[in-house]
């Protein structure tokens, strides 16, 4: 019987091969070559990650951050590169949940007994 970390990493060389983290790679790269771009894009997972650590610590998020998370949202959506990259970014997140599901397939048939 085959070492189950074995599939693991054998599936990590696939993901890194597929044509979802391929283009992903392409369109980051895109993004951190182009100045102005990487600029806004390193402020908007700024305040993503301000914003999701607030929540986390069960602190109350202003209207005033949420207004400022919208419009730089609306910003960064216009710009080809990021927006490319946010696409690229979902379609890695569609693969990676697919495999979840798989891989957690037999734990659900076992609970469904």
């Amino acid at each position: 019987m085959a070492n189950v970390y074995d599939y693991a990493h054998d599936l990590e060389k696939g993901l890194r091969e597929s044509d979802e983290y391929q283009g992903l790679k392409q369109a980051y790269h895109a993004v951190m070559n182009d100045e102005s771009a990487r600029r806004m894009f390193d402020d908007f997972r700024e305040t993503q990650l301000d914003l999701q650590q607030k929540q986390m610590q069960g602190q109350q998020i202003t209207e005033e951050e949420v207004e400022k998370a919208q419009k730089m949202v609306e910003l960064v959506q216009q710009h080809p590169a990021i927006s490319k990259l946010m696409e690229q970014e979902q379609r890695v997140n569609t693969l990676i949940n697919d495999i979840s599901q798989i891989i957690t397939k037999p734990l659900e048939e076992l609970y469904r007994e």
